[in-house]
């Protein structure tokens, strides 16, 4: 049987969602906000479901149907956004009505694209939730931002923009920090016959010299 797996316990983790399936996502994230951990999803636009657009489309149109007699006000809540649609999908796996469910859904923090602060914050991916392993090659699957745009949400334009302004400003620091490397190891290269000595002397005490 497959081993359950488990993240190296952390102060908070964020996961970028690009390209992971929805349900093995979901279901590895709600096992972590129950044991503790403090879970930050970005980019949930890009939040994959196995079948075509279509199909998921009429499963929406089917749960969107859903409400109370009533007074529709008392839900169930249809979200638009993928953000709070995958937090739904989320606590449907927690026991969100236990005082434990709770604590644990507070723990949990959803996001379309990838705003401050964490843009500049290490990501993580879930290796036994990717598409590309889990999901066979010419299977059709549908993009989450697709569906909720069909759905009605409005946004989806503006966080494309706003992570286009987010990619080119990266990938700039990305140059930056590259050219400082060079220079730094060209420093490094250029001073190494006044170093050796020094450095022999504190190898021999096991010291870390770069």
């Amino acid at each position: 049987s497959p081993v359950a797996y488990r993240m190296v316990f952390k102060k908070e983790v964020i996961i970028d969602c690009r390209a992971h399936l929805q349900g093995r996502l979901a279901s590895v994230v709600a096992k972590e906000l129950l044991s503790g951990q403090k879970v930050v999803l970005v980019r949930c636009e890009d939040l994959n479901i196995s079948g075509e657009l279509f199909r998921n489309k009429l499963k929406w149109k089917q749960f969107r149907r859903k409400r109370t007699a009533t007074n529709p006000k008392k839900g169930p809540f249809h979200f638009r956004s993928p953000a709070d649609f995958y937090r739904r999908v989320i606590r449907g796996m927690v026991p969100h009505k236990t005082a434990r469910g709770v604590a644990a859904m507070e723990r949990l923090s959803c996001f379309v694209g990838i705003p401050a602060p964490y843009d500049k914050k290490k990501r993580v991916v879930v290796p036994c939730a990717l598409r590309v392993t889990h999901l066979r090659p010419g299977r059709k699957f549908t993009r989450l931002g697709d569906l909720c745009k069909e759905a009605g949400w409005k946004y989806g334009d503006v966080v494309e923009r706003l992570e286009e302004k987010r990619a080119s400003r990266a990938k700039e620091y990305y140059k930056g920090t590259l050219a400082a490397k060079a220079k730094r190891d060209g420093a490094v290269k250029a001073a190494a016959k006044d170093l050796a000595a020094p450095s022999k002397i504190l190898e021999q005490f096991k010291y870390p010299i770069n």
